[in-house]
């Protein structure tokens, strides 16, 4: 089957809502700030524009945080070391998951908003989308190179789980750690669950 190219105004159109609202969660601090009519005016494109693209906020919420996940499944994909496949497994591990916590704390609100997302009957997560969604799978396959075959599905969410804005918050806000002292107890973390 052929696939269908986008056509180039569509592209534009795509990457422009995709900027605008990158950038309204990128200046507030509140989530709820991202609204179709706010999207559509920074993007300076129709309300219906939007709504074809998208069809609705979760679908354009999942679609601003892919196009993040993007650049890190790209780099665990094809990277060069710690996240790329030429990298051991028990290096590759922590770092991956690293990234996930560093992703997410860069764009958290961002993260927030998706992770609030109720689940869809089509399985997809409160803090999963597809990009995230394919890191997740990954995860395990690098996990059964370290950890019997039977634990790596309940050890692969719990680490991700791990990962939760809502957590990363309360390091940062009740704890005191900034983000490097988040990723670098992290990584201990993990080390320590893989050993």
């Amino acid at each position: 089957m052929r696939k269908t190219r986008e056509r180039a105004d569509a592209a534009r159109n795509r990457q422009a809502i995709l900027d605008a609202a990158l950038a309204l969660f990128a200046a507030n601090q509140d989530p709820a700030v991202l609204t179709m009519d706010a999207v559509a005016k920074a993007a300076a494109v129709g309300k219906g524009t939007l709504f074809r693209r998208f069809g609705d906020r979760a679908s354009l919420l999942r679609a601003v945080f892919d196009a993040q996940v993007d650049k890190l499944a790209d780099a665990i994909d094809a990277g060069p070391p710690p996240l790329g496949p030429a990298t051991p497994p028990a290096e590759r591990v922590p770092a991956i998951l690293e990234a996930i916590v560093a992703l997410k704390l860069a764009n958290r609100t961002l993260t927030h908003a998706v992770e609030a997302i109720t689940p869809k009957a089509e399985g997809t997560g409160p803090f999963v989308s597809v990009r995230h969604a394919w890191i997740e799978e990954r995860l395990e396959q690098l996990l059964g190179e370290l950890i019997p075959r039977p634990h790596v599905p309940f050890t692969a969410h719990a680490l991700l789980n791990t990962t939760r804005i809502d957590l990363l918050d309360y390091l940062t806000a009740r704890q005191g750690l900034s983000h490097d002292e988040i990723r670098r107890e992290f990584r201990h973390f993990v080390q320590r669950v893989l050993t």
